[in-house]
């Protein structure tokens, strides 16, 4: 018995299957998310007060931060009221930036408030956030 062989030619053009190019890059990206290491910028986590007439000012020389268990730092570093005060009666600053979690006790803010004026310091701010 004798097979016949059919030839057929298509016309037109030929199409490309995308649905492994998808698949691959599905697992691509699954690999790169998975793989990724999130970057979590450490620092002191404050909430600042809300202000009506905060506005933006320029850089200042430092800043004081206040969180909101009435810890201090300069700098990111913890440091005592004392040892502020020395720092800034060494370094002789023309103003002063108190960065103070709203929940922080007044009486914190006013201490730093204190040293500064008594060290002569006029130009003291407070950081804020304006309301919109």
């Amino acid at each position: 018995m004798k097979f016949k062989r059919r030839v057929i030619l298509e016309s037109g053009l030929k199409q490309i299957d995308i649905a492994p190019l998808i698949d691959c890059m599905f697992l691509l990206l699954i690999f790169f998310l998975l793989t990724s290491s999130f970057v979590i910028i450490p620092g002191i986590h404050i909430k600042l007060p809300k202000a009506v007439t905060a506005e933006n000012l320029s850089t200042q020389t430092l800043t004081v931060t206040i969180t909101s268990e009435d810890l201090t730092y300069l700098y990111g570093e913890p440091k005592t009221l004392k040892e502020i005060e020395t720092y800034i009666r060494d370094k002789e600053f023309e103003s002063i930036f108190i960065k103070s979690d709203r929940d922080a006790s007044l009486g914190v803010v006013v201490r730093i408030w204190d040293i500064c004026k008594r060290l002569g310091i006029e130009k003291i701010g407070i950081a804020t956030t304006a309301v919109e």
